[in-house]
């Protein structure tokens, strides 16, 4: 499992590009048959993806692993490839492209498999310590909370799709989703904003080989990029903002763990003092 340490605004001021890819870009989450496993030290969040082709994926339980999936912890499950199932504790889930699963604190196995090996699922996931066990629930895209926000004229249109959400089931401390913006827009969450009560990882997907996104962090008066590709994560602090401006749209799943659930608890940075 990769270990990502916790960043403070004056670290940041003293890393040159690699050292902030490093520190906060995931560039590789899917590999054949095998789970990749990202922890960070912020709030103590996991993430990671599974892409079974020729057998089922499931976590080996070690020292460092044993409670992921034990009496600690929620996961979110995002399937972004093509269909497969999620077996928990011997139940099957069989999600669509972007379909999600909550799994619940308390759940002891759970593995992965495609629909078809020659098209095979991309598995991408979120566990972050529970002190209540919820129900595992299945959410597919069609059935989450939408909000549409944005406009065409300033290139920010876009659907959030609430998932893992305290309208829509019940989690410990996860709050979950996908951000699909509209054909022509490529920013996401502009004008931009920070919540200190929550870190936050985005998860960017259905990027054009041939495109980029430039994702912005840093505070709002010292702000840096990270240049992102298709299927990589961006780790972000709770001081920092989050925004990005791509070459073309694309969307991205978002994943928050921390003091609340409170999804409009924010603080707005205004056009002005960006820098």
């Amino acid at each position: 499992m990769d270990i990502r340490y916790a960043m403070h605004a004056d670290h940041l001021k003293l890393l040159d590009t690699e050292g902030i890819r490093k520190a906060l870009l995931v560039e590789k989450l899917f590999e054949n048959d095998k789970l990749t496993l990202v922890y960070s030290h912020i709030d103590r969040i996991i993430i990671g993806g599974a892409c079974p082709v020729d057998r089922r994926v499931a976590p080996q339980v070690t020292r460092q692993l044993g409670w992921i999936f034990s009496a600690a912890s929620g996961d979110g499950d995002h399937q972004c490839g093509a269909a497969g199932t999620v077996t928990v504790d011997g139940k099957d889930y069989v999600l669509g492209s972007k379909d999600c699963l909550y799994v619940g604190m308390g759940t002891r196995e759970v593995s992965f498999v495609s629909a078809d090996k020659k098209d095979p699922a991309k598995f991408y996931f979120a566990s972050a310590p529970a002190h209540a066990a919820c129900p595992t629930v299945q959410v597919a895209r069609a059935g989450a909370q939408q909000v549409n926000v944005g406009t065409a004229e300033t290139s920010s249109q876009r659907t959030i799709y609430q998932m893992v959400h305290p309208s829509v089931l019940k989690s410990c401390q996860l709050v979950m989703g996908i951000t699909e913006l509209a054909p022509g827009c490529v920013w996401n969450t502009m004008p931009c904003h920070t919540h200190d009560r929550r870190m936050e990882v985005y998860f960017y997907l259905d990027i054009p080989q041939d495109a980029v996104v430039f994702h912005l962090f840093g505070e709002p008066g010292e702000t840096r990029h990270i240049v992102v590709r298709n299927e990589q994560a961006i780790i972000s602090p709770s001081w920092s903002i989050h925004s990005g401006v791509g070459t073309a749209n694309y969307s991205f799943i978002w994943a928050m763990v921390g003091e609340n659930q409170t999804f409009t608890d924010m603080d707005p940075v205004a056009m002005s003092d960006l820098k």
